[in-house]
């Protein structure tokens, strides 16, 4: 796998040195930022930071609009003991990018289907094989629109490096973290 992508990485650069239009780029990052997980129905509150990491392709037309998809998975921890909420989502993104030298800032909104999984363990641990007495695993699936800025800094035609902060909204009431998400990552122009 790792030789796949330094030769997917070598063709990608070679190829950009020949052609300075962009018709397409996609890349990987990763995330974090501090959430804020509600859970009415069992009145447990908790703030922490969530990580992960996830992708995006995205397709250029004109100057300016870039139009593709976009999947990412993001997991914060509760309480030490092994609980957690773990957060997948995907979807379609559009954005309009401004191009400076080789920054390029952009703003957009993504909409698409997630869904958080979420267990809490009030008593017991995960440090054994013991059935716990008092646990709870919930699962429920989203839709949602995402709010978001950033930049991509060109290093080279090929290679950007790129900084974007989002918000997940879902479209309804739903127990799960939320807050602002940070990503760092590289995306590549072909």
């Amino acid at each position: 796998m790792k030789r796949i992508f330094v030769l997917y990485l070598f063709l990608s650069c070679c190829i950009m040195a020949k052609s300075q239009n962009i018709r397409f780029d996609g890349g990987m990052m990763v995330h974090a930022g501090p959430m804020t997980a509600d859970y009415a129905s069992l009145d447990f509150h908790d703030q922490g930071a969530t990580f992960g990491m996830g992708g995006t392709l995205r397709f250029h037309f004109g100057s300016h609009v870039r139009v593709g998809g976009e999947g990412f998975v993001s997991t914060m921890k509760h309480m030490g003991n092994g609980s957690y909420s773990r957060t997948g989502w995907g979807g379609a993104v559009v954005d309009a990018y401004w191009t400076f030298g080789r920054w390029m800032p952009f703003a957009g909104v993504a909409a698409g289907g997630g869904k958080c999984s979420t267990l809490l363990v009030f008593e017991g641990s995960d440090g054994d094989w013991e059935a716990e007495p008092d646990a709870v695993l919930h699962n429920e699936s989203f839709f949602f629109v995402s709010p978001n800025i950033g930049v991509e800094v060109a290093l080279t035609h090929a290679v950007h490096l790129t900084l974007l902060a989002d918000r997940l909204v879902p479209t309804k009431k739903i127990e799960m973290p939320l807050g602002w998400r940070f990503y760092l990552g590289f995306v590549f122009a072909h």
